[in-house]
């Protein structure tokens, strides 16, 4: 996730469902980015967030913002980034809310890297999660490795974007590996 980030030349990082900062203070270590925003819901997350940031000596600098906001909306104040990052966050949404997530970030925030994580179902039961069960229980959803690249196909066709797969973690011959990752590029 962050070498993608790093990768792709990104100076301004969106962290989309940012939750307590873990991804934001991996950014914030980094000189390439200068400008980071998180936005959350969860005003308790924004808060563990703050905290986390708080306790990294100049982790902040001036470079990091935390909103609480929903990405499913559209907002002005969030387009205009090199990138966005969804880390584990489509899974925690609604599924008749995913056209609406699709509207804002990929049709008005536009960032041109959108780096997006979800969990592979069919690596659960490597976990030990028991059939019809999520890895989590604010889980709405988890997706197939089909699954989840038609999804990102479909948004990238509709959106003007190109799409690349990968994986997080060591795979499985069989069933791939436990976190899936598409990273999805505006064409030019």
């Amino acid at each position: 996730m962050l070498r993608e980030l790093l990768q792709c030349g990104a100076r301004s990082v969106l962290d989309l469902g940012c939750g307590g900062g873990e991804l934001l203070l991996r950014l914030a270590r980094e000189a390439q980015f200068d400008r980071i925003v998180g936005i959350d819901l969860s005003p308790d997350a924004l808060r563990d967030a703050r905290a986390l940031l708080q306790a990294e000596p100049g982790a902040q600098a001036g470079r990091v913002d935390l909103v609480e906001a929903s990405f499913a909306v559209r907002d002005a104040r969030f387009a205009g980034f090199d990138a966005a990052a969804m880390v584990e966050t489509l899974e925690h949404i609604d599924a008749h809310r995913l056209s609406s997530v699709e509207l804002a970030v990929f049709g008005s925030y536009r960032p041109a890297t959108v780096v997006v994580t979800t969990p592979n179902s069919e690596y659960n039961p490597i976990h030990g999660t028991p059939p019809g069960s999520f890895r989590h229980p604010d889980h709405r959803f988890e997706w197939t490795r089909a699954k989840f690249r038609s999804w990102a196909r479909g948004v990238a066709g509709r959106n003007g974007y190109r799409v690349a797969f990968g994986d997080i973690g060591e795979p499985d011959a069989e069933v791939g590996s436990s976190t899936q990752m598409a990273v999805l590029t505006r064409a030019a």
